[in-house]
């Protein structure tokens, strides 16, 4: 099972990682690598996602009106969530988020255990809803490292975005149209401080294997699978490594190769 305050520890230092690189920032119009979007978006859009998590934690009711509301725009309430976020000051939007995501953090420490929370997919427990929060945060955080020019030192934490790397690889399928093969994939990852990390079958014949940091980046859609030191053995591995994604929605364009060179 699941340890709820270790992941909420770990969201914690995850944002707290991220705010030292924004809070000295007198400017948060600087473009990011995702389209259009600046520092200021990404802020904004964590902001937005962890108030929203808040909500189904702590108001079923209010959630459901929220996911009515943002029906008929399911294509594009989450962008305008975050270009409205990104018209306050810097310094309100900061201390907007670092209120959001303690409140969030209260919100999923007082959930009974065994209660499955809504959202805008299947729901999840609270475990599963601070771990998407936190791999979130690191995905759009490294975004803003990118940004700035600044490479990240890597933490325990990855071990987080890879689990939920490796529990979507189902879901990464059904964004294409497509069914999940039946064949388990087995992942062998090097961690950090150079420990390994293992899903699935030890022996399997459909295998990924690389650093913990670059299957992260490559779950993320951070950087192009070709910039990465990942390797599949199997057909199925490799295809899962053209599609994989961590993250709810519609699969976006990526990173080009060589972009990050």
């Amino acid at each position: 099972m699941a340890d709820l305050e270790a992941l909420l520890g770990d969201f914690a230092d995850e944002c707290a990682d991220l705010e030292r690189l924004v809070a000295p920032l007198a400017d948060w119009t600087l473009p990011t690598p995702a389209p259009g979007w600046s520092i200021a978006h990404q802020i904004g859009h964590l902001t937005w996602t962890d108030e929203i998590a808040t909500i189904s934690a702590s108001d079923a009711e209010e959630f459901a009106k929220q996911v009515a509301a943002a029906a008929p725009r399911v294509l594009t309430f989450v962008d305008e969530a975050a270009e409205q976020a990104a018209t306050m000051p810097p310094a309100e939007l900061l201390e907007r988020w670092r209120a959001g995501r303690k409140t969030l953090i209260e919100a999923l420490r007082a959930v009974p255990a065994g209660t499955k929370l809504p959202w805008f997919g299947p729901p999840m427990s609270p475990a599963s809803m601070i771990t998407a929060r936190l791999m979130e945060t690191w995905a759009h955080g490294q975004d803003v490292a990118d940004a700035l020019g600044v490479t990240r030192e890597p933490t325990a934490r990855l071990r987080s975005v890879a689990h939920l790397g490796v529990r979507t690889r189902n879901f990464a399928y059904s964004v294409q149209g497509k069914a999940a093969p039946a064949e388990e994939v087995g992942v062998e990852l090097t961690a950090p401080d150079g420990t390994i990390w293992t899903w699935g079958p030890r022996h399997a014949a459909q295998r990924v294997i690389g650093p913990a940091l670059d299957f992260c980046l490559l779950v993320t859609q951070r950087r192009h699978p070709e910039d990465l030191a990942v390797r599949a053995v199997g057909a199925d591995a490799q295809e899962w490594l053209t599609i994989a994604q961590a993250f709810a929605g519609p699969s976006g364009e990526g990173r080009a190769a060589g972009q990050f060179a």
